[in-house]
């Protein structure tokens, strides 16, 4: 007979007690630890039947009594409670949802990522939930992909960055913390590189390049603490994913030593029979998801038999789920789960969820994404109290005439809280049950209803939609047209919509789809002066009457708080200073735009168009302007194991405080491999008055100037180097300098 059980003892070390824990428990009970299914099917034959050691979908009473039923099965093993909190709680009725990944990557601020992380993880904690499924350190190169919104953009140093301010934020002061939830990198690792962007396509990606782009991010997640890690869906060099043993195991878990635990995405175990046909049946499926180094595996409720079925085939042995096992229930014991389930609190969802300091927290990153990409003097418009915003010195050109008396707000997006929250929420489809279809209205500013609240006394605010993203219905033009006519100034709201972007919802354009680009060019046909907001979920291809705008202003996706912020911005309430993350096409054809590209390539430009993006990676101009000047090397010469320093002063030229984010950007002169023209290695955001100057130091690690060579070792090569630092990614906004490595 066993003896009292230590895995219930808190006072035992976690060893001992997983040990204790698995000697007690049968083949069927270890094959359903590690198993996370969907709480909106069966949860009797989940938690009573197949013991599965983990759920998603489910929260708030549902979670409870999951959580309740599980304690109750023989040997009390909690159930892992999990959810894809993506951008706030997503699908919690009222749980405050901040602009997308790609927005709030805009604000190039981890402090404001940290906290929106611990917002998110507070909010999840009170429903019952400790597992998110963010952040996402997808790479970015194809824009036609589905979830490019879902990213942090092109740049694998600033994912890593960003990823982990949110990893910090989430899991906060450590795995036990009771307002913390466990984070979740992902898509380990390549998914985002497809094929003519189809979702989940092969990923024709070598080792090499693996390493030079994609895994970087992920590797610092892993030295931050991150303890999860989800596979992609894609397959690399004929290999999918989740039956990568290099990917998984040699390379995450024994180079990097990491030490939590790996999730399959939504059914990629069965994929192996059912769509990449590797395996041949459910056994051999689970054969190679196990041994290939997955921990648990996401909605695939005929792992459950696979498993055992492989074990009796004699194609796994039971101690190599053993192993497996140990991982899972190490983490339930470290995330204090035997003391403390997680069950849902009354008292926490009604004081924090959704709650003013959270709502001013949206507002405030909701702010500091937006990105204003052209601007010739007709912004800021007015300010709230009706007077002028800007000199009249500061105004171009395209200024409204004379005191605003009427603002004409025209398009699909100007009110539509779906398109302005995006993806990952509560209506965008992923999730049927709940706590209801959508959030409540009373939660969402949009942006017309922005505008009405913030527009000068005495100025009349009109509104129509004009058209719809998804049809191409057109008669609705003409009467949003003669608002136009009879407006001082025109706000055209435009982007996309959910039926266009996501998981699987890739697309063959970036063109303003539905009767958006008809609206759009009759509005640009009365000469009225016109803002063109884009509210959208990545890039787009703009036409002619779209770039010939007077201003643009991009708001990704800007969540709940979004119309407030976007408003502030029009009405010059804030200064914008948000940069972009990703490269605008002027063409779909242009695909990859992305700025860290490798040097080598014939000629510069395409016979028939230019190879320069529309917008590129770190642009973003202000209602005031920012001047570069004394770029200064402090170390001219600098050992492989010693830091470069760099020296700029930045002057505020204009004539209101303004924020500027500050970009340093590395060339490897001669390299012996193919390598990239220029690499961001670090950021600064300034906050400065009208008139200052500020000397701004930037310090480099000089193993941060490395590459991957052509054996796939990443070497810091010695040789001359140069710097670039500035305002943007273009050559025209940077002073450079050189130095070298010795």
């Amino acid at each position: 007979m066993i003896d009292a059980p230590l895995y219930k003892d808190a006072k035992q070390p976690v060893g001992k007690r997983v040990e204790d824990l698995l000697s007690r428990m049968t083949l069927d009970e270890k094959v359903g630890q590690l198993m996370q299914l969907d709480a909106q099917g069966d949860l009797e034959d989940a938690i009573g039947r197949m013991k599965v050691g983990s759920l998603l979908h489910c929260n708030g009473k549902d979670a409870d009594a999951a959580i309740r039923r599980a304690l109750d099965t023989r040997l009390g093993i909690p159930v892992l409670m999990a959810d894809d909190g993506i951008h706030g709680h997503s699908f919690w009725a009222g749980a405050t949802i901040f602009p997308t990944q790609l927005g709030m990557a805009c604000s190039w601020d981890t402090g404001l990522l940290e906290q929106v992380a611990r917002v998110t993880a507070a909010e999840m904690r009170a429903t019952g939930l400790k597992w998110t499924f963010s952040p996402v350190l997808c790479l970015t190169r194809d824009l036609r992909w589905g979830r490019v919104g879902e990213t942090f953009g092109e740049d694998p140093y600033l994912i890593g960055e960003l990823a982990c301010a949110m990893v910090k934020g989430y899991q906060g002061k450590g795995l036990d913390d009771p307002d913390a939830v466990l984070a979740t990198a992902k898509h380990y690792a390549g998914y985002s590189e497809t094929l003519g962007g189809r979702d989940a396509s092969e990923a024709n990606i070598s080792r090499r390049y693996l390493r030079s782009y994609f895994l970087p991010p992920f590797e610092k997640a892993a030295q931050s603490g991150c303890m999860a890690f989800m596979t992609g869906y894609q397959s690399m060099d004929g290999i999918p994913a989740t039956a990568n043993r290099w990917l998984l195991t040699e390379v995450l878990k024994e180079e990097w030593g990491f030490e939590g635990i790996v999730v399959t995405d939504w059914n990629n175990v069965a994929n192996l029979v059912l769509d990449q046909k590797v395996c041949k049946d459910m056994a051999e499926a689970a054969t190679v998801a196990i041994r290939s180094g997955n921990d648990l595996m996401m909605a695939t409720p005929e792992f459950y038999e696979g498993a055992q079925e492989a074990v009796r085939r004699g194609l796994l042995a039971e101690a190599e789920i053993d192993a497996v096992v140990r991982r899972v229930l190490s983490l339930k014991l470290s995330l204090g789960l035997f003391e403390d389930p997680g069950y849902s609190s009354e008292r926490r969802i009604k004081e924090i969820i959704g709650c003013a300091t959270h709502r001013e927290l949206n507002l405030e990153v909701a702010r500091a994404s937006l990105v204003l990409l052209k601007n010739d003097g007709l912004l800021p418009l007015a300010d709230g109290a009706g007077s002028p915003a800007a000199s009249d010195a500061a105004r171009g050109a395209g200024a409204a005439p004379g005191p605003l008396r009427r603002i004409a707000v025209i398009g699909p997006n100007a009110d539509d809280p779906i398109a302005q929250l995006g993806d990952w929420s509560l209506g965008s489809g992923q999730m049927s049950g709940g706590n209801g279809p959508q959030h409540p209205r009373s939660s969402i500013v949009t942006i017309v209803e922005g505008i009405r609240e913030l527009a000068p006394p005495g100025c009349e605010v009109v509104h129509a939609a004009g058209c719809s993203v998804v049809s191409e219905d057109e008669s609705g033009i003409p009467a949003a047209v003669e608002l136009a006519r009879g407006a001082d100034v025109v706000v055209l709201v435009v982007g996309d919509r959910i039926e266009l972007i996501g998981e699987t919802k890739s697309t063959a354009t970036l063109e303003l789809m539905g009767g958006q680009r008809a609206l759009a060019d009759a509005i640009a046909r009365t000469g009225v002066p016109t803002v063109v907001v884009l509210v959208n979920s990545k890039p787009l291809v703009m036409p002619r009457s779209v770039l010939g705008t007077s201003a643009i202003v991009e708001a990704f996706n800007p969540g709940m708080m979004g119309g407030r912020a976007v408003a502030e911005a029009l009405f010059g309430r804030i200064n914008p200073s948000g940069k972009l993350t990703i490269s605008f096409p002027y063409h779909v054809g242009q695909q990859p735009v992305f700025y860290n590209q490798a040097r080598g390539q014939h000629g510069s430009r395409y016979a028939d168009l230019t190879q320069e993006p529309a917008f590129a990676f770190g642009f973003g101009l202000s209602y005031t302007r920012f001047a570069y000047a004394d770029l200064e090397v402090l170390t001219p010469s600098v050992g492989r194991d010693g830091v470069a320093s760099f020296e700029v002063t930045i002057t505020n030229t204009g004539e209101r405080e303004g924020v500027e984010i500050a970009q340093l950007y590395i060339e490897d002169r001669v390299t012996s491999s193919t390598w990239a023209l220029k690499e961001l290695k670090a950021f600064r955001r300034l906050r400065l008055a009208a008139g200052e100057a500020r000397t701004v130091r930037f310090d480099v690690p000089a193993s941060a100037l490395s590459l991957i060579d052509a054996e796939g070792r990443r070497v810091v090569e010695p040789g001359e180097f140069r710097v670039h630092i500035g305002a943007s990614s273009r050559p025209q906004d940077l002073l450079s300098a050189g130095f070298d490595v010795a």
